[in-house]
């Protein structure tokens, strides 16, 4: 489970990959949270957007989904991970309704609490949904991509 994670825009995935030692900073706009597992995240509601239910996905069929979230630099020893949000999800957050992300965020919410318990992140997940689709609206006006740094 990653500790910070960092949801932010970038004009491409050089730019993004740039950031992996040092984080997005504030030279890049974004949305904190923390103590999730950003892959799984972007999975589960790149599935929601594909297929909307308010129902959370088997573990099996989640850990399944494809595409996966993909790195846009190698992995190292040391935890950092950046990776690129599909540019479908990317569409679907950016133009998502408030319902949708209410149904969303309670999805991933049950599932989160099922598997974390009490260990399960304090951080407004529904707020962190609307600010990373307030990021993905805008990076379908500006061409570039959302991405997410974690540690």
């Amino acid at each position: 489970m990653a500790h910070d994670i960092i949801f932010f825009l970038a004009p491409d995935d050089e730019t993004a990959a740039s950031t992996r030692l040092r984080g997005p900073g504030e030279d890049f706009e974004s949305v904190n949270c923390r103590f999730i597992e950003p892959d799984s995240a972007i999975a589960e509601w790149d599935m929601y957007f594909e297929a909307p239910s308010a129902e959370a996905p088997p573990l099996e069929q989640l850990h399944a989904w494809r595409p996966w979230p993909e790195w846009v630099t190698a992995p190292l020893n040391d935890g950092i991970e950046v990776f690129a949000l599909p540019k479908r999800l990317t569409r679907a957050l950016g133009k998502a309704t408030s319902s949708e992300l209410e149904e969303l965020a309670d999805r991933w919410i049950t599932r989160l609490r099922a598997e974390d318990g009490d260990d399960m992140t304090d951080d407004d997940l529904l707020a962190v949904l609307q600010g990373i689709a307030r990021l993905a609206a805008s990076a379908a006006n500006t061409g570039g991509g959302l991405y997410s740094w974690s540690f």
